[in-house]
């Protein structure tokens, strides 16, 4: 056929790519006189580019996603069965894989009980806001509709999502927002000075304490839900600090909020637990999840749910709008939950939690091996095999380094074939964390490598 390419015509892909992708968060000024990277092949913890170059991949995919590594046959070979069996069916009715994951990840899950499937964080989010939206008007007449969000975190590109954001830089431009978002301050020990609180021995607790004041000021009885991920992620790498999670919870249950935790880059072992959340005693109203869920290897997101809060929408009444009217169409795809399962137990036959124990505990060491040696290095923090290092211009005041800088760090690291991640074009001022997420299998090796790229990208960028 005139015109046709193959996988093999490497020159014609990227010329393909240059003339036809968008590329997600790109601007593509560039690549009119560069060319666009094209990845082609992974395994293990590594990839492969259209020009042959290897990389160790430290943040899984480029955005925390392929826990278990490039490669998995096992996890093909599911989805392709599924697919030939049954590939899709609208969620309204089941599947055999749907039903056989939502078991096992309760099974992980003590406390909920309900699995709501979608094809994308985001819209998993999306979901619980409409859910908490409805049970407003449900059961408070419309009042109880107000969503809190952290200074900080993320939560998705939706509109809505882009309203319970807190970070102003992927905000802009794309205002107005829904109403009805309201924010609380962060919970950075590292930048307590900046609410303070620099010499509080209860850092923590008087964090959680500034959501409990904006509850009060908004009103009790217009909350909702407080919507926050377990460790902020894009927003710094921020793990809370000791007190934070305890009074967090405490709050919530004092005024009748719903808590809705977002596990979308924490969930499925990350942290070094299957969530986030179960790092710290939480027992969460509402959980999200989607990125590590499948590894990558096929589209799938939940939002997982207590009895009681999936009891709220059960009702005989003979009112038509008296449940959940909701739908994803993607939801009903077969191969996110088939793909899902054998993920859950790669990690479990493989001891993929306690590996990401031993190897964050190594991961932290290394780096702060580099906080000892470069000055630039502010802060280093993070749970598991989720990193960040804070890069600032003096140690006394915590200026942050220009976004510039961390991005060359980055880019030092990928000349050597090291991938890391930067907080990039989100916070005015604060984008200076780098950001390490290699997947659950790294070894010793993988981990020494990875912080001695860094060392080399810091020595060259700042001296």
């Amino acid at each position: 056929m005139d015109g046709a390419l193959n996988e093999n015509d490497i020159s014609g892909i990227i010329e393909a790519d240059r003339a036809h992708v968008w590329h997600h968060m790109s601007q593509h000024k560039p690549y009119e006189t560069t060319d666009p990277r094209v990845m082609v092949e992974g395994k293990g913890i590594h990839v492969w580019d259209a020009k042959g170059t290897r990389y160790l991949d430290g943040v899984s995919g480029g955005v925390w996603t392929v826990n278990v590594g490039y490669g998995r046959e096992s996890i093909a070979d599911a989805v392709r069965d599924q697919l030939v069996k049954l590939n899709y069916f609208a969620g309204s009715a089941g599947s055999i894989p749907g039903a056989l994951f939502a078991k096992r990840l309760i099974e992980k899950m003590p406390g909920l009980s309900r699995v709501y499937y979608n094809n994308s964080g985001s819209e998993a989010n999306e979901k619980a806001f409409k859910m908490v939206r409805q049970i407003a008007h449900k059961r408070y007449g419309g009042k109880k509709h107000k969503i809190l969000f952290r200074e900080r975190d993320y939560h998705g590109t939706t509109i809505a999502c882009l309203s319970a954001g807190g970070q102003p830089e992927r905000n802009a431009q794309y205002g107005p927002f829904t109403p009805g978002f309201v924010e609380v301050p962060h919970c950075l020990a590292y930048r307590a000075h900046e609410q303070g609180l620099e010499n509080a021995a209860n850092y923590g607790e008087l964090a959680a304490n500034a959501i409990e004041e904006v509850i009060l000021r908004e009103g009790p009885d217009t909350i909702g839900a407080l919507c926050l991920e377990p460790v902020t992620a894009g927003g710094g790498v921020i793990a809370p600090p000791e007190g934070y999670w305890p009074r967090v919870q405490e709050i919530c249950r004092k005024y009748d909020i719903l808590l809705h935790i977002d596990e979308v880059v924490c969930g499925l072992g990350r942290t070094g637990t299957w969530f986030g959340y179960q790092n710290y005693g939480i027992e969460p109203d509402m959980v999200t999840m989607a990125k590590g869920v499948a590894s990558g290897y096929a589209a799938i997101a939940c939002l997982v749910t207590t009895e009681k809060v999936f009891d709220m929408f059960k009702d005989d009444s003979t009112d038509p709008l008296n449940y959940f009217r909701d739908i994803s169409t993607f939801g009903g795809c077969t191969a996110g939950p088939a793909a899902a399962l054998e993920n859950i137990r790669i990690i479990e036959d493989e001891g993929l939690l306690d590996n990401t124990l031993a190897m964050g505990t190594r991961l932290m060491m290394r780096l702060e091996e580099l906080k000892e040696k470069h000055k630039v290095v502010g802060d280093v923090r993070g749970k598991g095999l989720f990193c960040g290092a804070e890069l600032v211009a003096d140690r006394l005041t915590k200026e942050p380094v220009a976004e510039k800088l961390a991005q060359q760090v980055v880019a030092e690291c990928s000349a050597q074939g090291v991938l890391i991640g930067v907080t990039n074009r989100s916070l005015p001022g604060r984008n200076n964390t780098l950001c390490l997420s290699p997947a659950l299998i790294a070894t010793e090796d993988n981990i020494d490598e990875i912080a001695a790229a860094m060392d080399v990208a810091l020595t060259r960028v700042f001296g």
